[in-house]
């Protein structure tokens, strides 16, 4: 079982700007989500901010299920400045990657307990750190998409790309950096571990 806690509501607020797309994960019963705060929040969200769609769908980390759960949101999904996305970390990270042009960023931190790990079929993971990552990462997590977990960027062993502890690997920090590069946001690069964990609007204007 995996264990989704919402982010404080001073940094979910700070990251809801511009037209905002929201999407809720009730899919996994593996997973607790705090649904009935989250729903709260959201309504404090809509009646404060310019949310232009609640989403609440299930499975999001299954990028197959995604797409078409998705579909018919399309038009308020290209509109939107902001995703926002409350999930566990596989879910946020399978919406980063199906929205590659988009600020796409997590409301919530998972928790360390084995278990369940979605339905995707992609080699995504989450590491259940409870402090999540990906909101100034790109929506690429640290510690899973690195072999060594390193979360203050790269250790410089990779060649041609890939990992020096697995060639078939993909260098994950050279992978951030890719995204960070396409949205702007190369600068978020400077920010020490813990000030990346409680990213909000601040720091990523600040990098952009």
């Amino acid at each position: 079982m995996l264990i989704t806690q919402l982010k404080s509501k001073e940094t979910i607020e700070s990251l809801a700007e511009g037209k905002i797309v929201i999407i809720n994960c009730h899919g996994c019963k593996e997973v607790y989500f705090a649904e009935h705060e989250a729903d709260e929040l959201q309504k404090e969200l809509a009646a404060s901010k310019e949310v232009t769609q609640i989403i609440t769908t299930d499975y999001i980390c299954n990028p197959d299920n995604l797409k078409l759960q998705l579909k018919k949101h399309m038009d308020k999904i290209n509109a939107a400045d902001t995703i926002l996305v409350f999930s566990c970390g596989v879910g946020i990270q399978t919406v980063a990657a199906q929205f590659e042009d988009k600020h796409v960023y997590s409301c919530c931190d998972t928790y360390p307990l084995p278990g369940f790990q979605g339905v995707t079929p992609l080699n995504v993971d989450c590491g259940q750190c409870g402090e999540c990552y990906l909101n100034g990462t790109g929506g690429i997590c640290p510690i899973t998409a690195c072999s060594k977990s390193l979360v203050n960027g790269q250790c410089g062993g990779a060649k041609n790309g890939k990992c020096e502890v697995d060639k078939d690997m993909e260098c994950g920090w050279e992978r951030i950096y890719r995204k960070l590069e396409k949205l702007n946001k190369l600068d978020a690069m400077k920010y020490d571990a813990p000030k990346v964990r409680n990213f909000g609007i601040s720091e990523i204007q600040t990098a952009e």
